[in-house]
């Protein structure tokens, strides 16, 4: 997260705004009949990226949309290689390549990320999935000229830059990316679906990340011929989203990457699904909270609309809220605690995967069972009209919200290289909506039987000892690769570039943040809107003074499950209507508990607000807590608490937090909000009605709205549904209670022993002598040297120069009481105590003899200003900046005054704010790893060492 992300982050919606399958609600509701959405085929015309496209003359094709809402401007750059295109022995090459790819070129020496910053990128990354390696960054309009000088510069004089120091850095980096991912629980799934799904030469069988021992034999001239081989502009799309158009594009186009020549032909690697000669049965033990169930087969990919009609079965199977999974296993039988339906649909293939959790006590063979019956029961007689009809407007709606943004992982700039990278194609997308809208159950019935009527890989994961190693998996020895053609192509080194100067970061753009309009409903409810035209949506937030802290340090969980509750039964709704009411409106509701505030927000397509604001009235207002229901998400809560506690982040964020502030504090047990298993297990119906009545109410809220729609327009509509809503007669508004936090004597560290990790959890800080509401500039902006931004000392130190971490980063996350400043290190377990000593190093000579200099003051400063713009380019942001204001009663025009306020601060200031605030020597460490390699080297630290055991689940 960047600076000005972190400036609204303490209040922020952006879990909620992205709550992919939480349903929606009802007001005195109607039949489900009577309600009359904005027809599919119209809602599909409102997903349109136009676009213009040219091809150099060295094969480069580039694609140019022009949107001007915002003064930005996407680059996104795909280049078609990916793991799939690997050779025998070089798994992982292109992954690992594209972390090269971010450590300077031949005329861009030093982090490609520094650069950047300064000119106030946003959206700035790169992925490598099996079938491309992708490069991107949102950028004010006038550093679009930097923007392509230094992707060109990677493109074309790349290879004078990489050493083999680099190289064994980002090895490193990488490796330690694979430990921290095969050290959650369910990390070695994936390498078992994939080895067991296809065979071995196939490209989509081994992993991307690779394997540890092709890693480490990669020399300097193997990543050298990978690069020569794959990143030719032949080999590439690049394509300009947003405040451009193509009269502009061309020119800079030609000028930065006309003079690339042409590399080697790639031919494509077309593997494709696969059918298993039987069925696959395997077992597998892991650190994990509950037996879970997975279905796997082989599929089409995006270039064959077959795939189409199979993802909209998988949605009526599994994907939807009231998928048939969902309804038959969770809400029904009450035999499993969540499904999830995984279909990754790639060039040539897709990748299926069902799995569900199961109720613990009950037998995971009849889970098991029951799943196979539900699965042949769609197949045997298709989806309904109905069905189909909801999992088509869900799919139309997710593209809507997925291409509001012009760029990042997202975004419109993705949509159209994605199909011109796998289809020649940029209207891929178009293709694929059109084939939804007309597709019919028989249709999707056949896919379902063609693909989901073979032989299925069946894998089962139990709780207990891991019985896999991570480090040999995700590799393939026997993988063919690509075949590369390199006739009449030289990898000779080539000529300078003849504009080798990097060019200036353009003129400072200028932030214009919505006006903020104010009213108040009938009863009194505040009101705080604005208006974000474009996208046709309207974001609401209900929130209210309450969080997890109202929960106290004795009643953890109560809010979290209280709100659940709210979306699984309203008015005169069942949960499943609930969920099928939602998905027919395209729209998106979910409850969630922050460390100070709880909100109920609802995600609406313009054309469908209004029957989706009697839904959303029905939650906020009229949740029935059945004792059933409140049975079946009690059962989901508490596995989510079983499953922290086999999550090494989150087994060590909670033991900090309690460390910090003390048994008896409301952040005590500030962490997923998931609760204490015995408060949740006791928590009646009454109880949460009760906690309803005191806390969700008109007079403890108010509402936060971003629309496409005039205030004037809403407020009618937002009163008929709200407007009478009173609080509960007879029941008090709550109060929160906070004691101070405990004053730490020194340093210490406390060592959670999780046997066989291959990786250690650092989570460390100390509770500052601040709130969230005092003024914090000064105090992020010196953070973000420390260690709130890529480029930071603790970042740089832990992960470019020493390769011990794949992230390092601090915060001081904003909570309405005392705040804290925090540290997250996962880091390799042989280095866990060297780590803790950089840690306190760098700390300590930044408030000591090291601080600011000029040059991080400036980039710090520079970019935090010029992000601005790109900050609040979605609507979900612009509504999470709107939080913040009202949270902390900020003024209005805060945000567009931070370029004043950016500019007058000094290195001084910067300094002082953390100074002020920040002891090294008074910091906690927690450290989750296993204590038979962690603690010899603990021990040289000369700081107290308290060793307790992990959570017995995580054992």
């Amino acid at each position: 997260m960047t600076l000005a992300g972190r400036l609204f982050s303490g209040a922020s919606l952006a879990l909620l705004l992205t709550l992919s399958t939480s349903p929606v609600i009802s007001a005195p509701a109607p039949p489900a009949a009577a309600v009359q959405p904005a027809p599919a085929s119209e809602l599909a015309r409102l997903v349109d990226i136009p676009y213009e496209r040219f091809t150099l003359p060295n094969g480069l094709r580039v694609l140019v949309h022009t949107d001007r809402k915002a003064p930005i401007v996407a680059v996104s750059i795909w280049y078609g290689v990916g793991s799939k295109h690997e050779p025998a022995g070089r798994t992982g090459f292109a992954h690992l390549f594209e972390h090269l790819m971010f450590n300077g070129s031949e005329n861009a020496p030093g982090d490609y990320f520094k650069p950047l910053q300064e000119v106030g990128a946003t959206d700035l990354n790169g992925s490598t999935w099996f079938d491309r390696t992708n490069y991107f960054q949102t950028v004010p309009t006038g550093a679009l000229d930097r923007t392509l000088f230094l992707e060109s510069d990677r493109m074309g004089h790349l290879l004078g830059a990489v050493t083999q120091e680099k190289l064994d850095n980002q090895r490193g980096v990488v490796q330690n990316e694979k430990r921290q991912y095969d050290n959650q629980p369910f990390g070695l799934v994936d390498y078992l679906i994939n080895d067991n799904l296809f065979p071995p030469g196939h490209g989509y069988r081994h992993s991307t990340i690779g394997s540890m021992a092709d890693l480490d034999a990669a020399s300097l001239d193997d990543v050298k011929r990978w690069f020569t081989d794959n990143y030719g502009p032949n080999n590439a799309v690049l394509v300009l989203a947003g405040d451009i158009d193509l009269a502009t594009a061309r020119p800079l186009v030609e000028k930065y990457f006309g003079a690339i020549p042409r590399g080697p032909r790639v031919a494509p690697v077309q593997d494709g699904p696969v059918t298993l000669k039987a069925p696959v049965s395997l077992t597998h033990k892991d650190r994990v909270a509950t037996t879970r169930i997975y279905r796997s087969w082989s599929t089409p990919g995006l270039n064959d609309l077959s795939s189409v009609a199979l993802e909209a079965g998988v949605s009526v199977l599994g994907g939807l809220s009231s998928s048939r999974l969902d309804n038959a296993l969770v809400r029904d039988e009450k035999i499993a605690v969540s499904v999830t339906a995984d279909f990754g649909v790639f060039q040539s293939v897709g990748i299926l995967t069902l799995a569900a959790d199961v109720r613990p006590g009950v037998s995971p063979d009849l889970v098991a069972k029951r799943m196979d019956e539900v699965i042949a029961g769609l197949i045997a007689t298709g989806p309904t009209p109905a069905e189909l009809d909801r999992a088509r407007r869900v799919e139309i709606a997710g593209k809507i919200r997925e291409t509001e943004a012009v760029g990042g992982f997202g975004g419109k700039a993705v949509t159209l290289a994605e199909g011109e990278l796998y289809a020649n194609d940029p209207e891929l997308y178009r293709k694929r909506l059109d084939a939804y809208a007309a597709l019919t159950p028989a249709a999707v019935q056949s896919a379902l039987k063609t693909w989901l009527g073979r032989p299925a890989l069946a894998l089962r994961v139990d709780p207990g000892e891991r019985d896999l190693d991570g480090g040999p998996l995700g590799g393939d020895k026997a993988a063919k690769g690509a075949v590369i053609d390199r006739t009449g192509v030289t990898t000779a080194p080539r000529a300078p570039r003849a504009d080798a100067t990097l060019p200036g970061a353009g003129k400072v753009p200028t932030l214009d943040f919505p006006d903020i309009e104010r009213a108040r409903l009938a009863n009194g409810m505040p009101v705080v809107y604005a208006r974000r035209a474009g996208e046709p949506r309207t974001l609401i937030a209900a929130s209210f003074d309450a969080g997890t802290a109202a929960d106290g340090a004795t009643r953890y969980g109560a809010q979290s499950l209280m709100l659940s509750a709210l979306t699984e039964g309203a008015g005169v709704l069942s949960s499943r209507e609930i969920a099928e009411r939602s998905e027919l409106l395209g729209a998106r509701v979910g409850a969630s508990a922050g460390a100070d505030r709880s909100t109920v927000m609802l995600d609406a397509l313009t054309p469908n607000l209004t029957p989706s604001l009697a839904l959303y009235a029905d939650v906020l207002r009229r949740p029935t807590f059945e004792p059933q229901v409140v049975e079946r998400i009690r059962g989901q809560q508490l596995a989510r608490i079983s499953a922290d506690a086999n999550n090494p982040q989150a087994i060590a964020v909670l033991e900090l937090s309690r460390r910090l502030y003390g048994a008896g504090h409301p952040y005590s047990v500030r962490t997923s909000g998931a609760g204490d298993a015995a408060v949740v297990s006791a928590l009646s119906p009454a109880d949460l009605r009760n906690l309803h009545d005191q806390w969700i109410r008109p007079d403890n809220g108010r509402l936060l709205i971003v629309s496409d729609r005039p205030l004037a327009e809403l407020l009618p509509q937002l009163n008929a549904a709200l407007g009478d809503w009173k609080a509960a007669t007879g029941t008090a508004r709550g109060a929160k209670v906070f004691v101070e936090p405990p004053a730490p004597s020194g340093s210490r560290v406390v060592l959670i022993d999780r046997p066989k990790s291959p990786q250690s959890v650092i989570s460390a800080g100390q509770v500052l002598q601040a709130k969230g509401g005092d003024d914090l500039l000064s105090l992020q902006a010196g953070n973000e040297v420390l260690g709130g931004g890529f480029l930071s000392r603790l970042n740089m130190n832990l992960r470019e120069t020493k390769g011990w971490s794949y992230g390092v980063g601090s915060g001081v996350p904003e909570v309405v009481e005392r705040v804290s400043f925090r540290v997250s290190a996962p880091v390799q377990a042989d280095r866990t105590a060297d780590s803790i000593s950089e840690i306190v190093k760098e700390i300590r000579d930044f408030t000591t003899n090291r601080g600011t200099t000029a040059e991080e003051r400036q980039l710090t400063i520079e970019g935090a200003t010029r992000e601005l713009p790109g900050q609040f380019e979605r609507g979900a942001s612009v509504l999470n900046g709107m939080a913040t204001l009202a949270e902390f009663n900020r003024p209005d025009d805060w945000y567009e005054r931070l370029p004043e306020r950016y500019g007058a601060m000094t290195a001084a200031d910067m300094d002082s704010a953390v100074r002020r605030v920040i002891d090294p020597s008074r910091m906690t460490f927690v450290v989750v790893g296993d204590a038979s390699v962690v603690r010899p080297q603990l021990d040289k630290l000369g700081l107290p060492v308290d060793v307790i055991a992990a959570p017995p689940a995580a054992k």
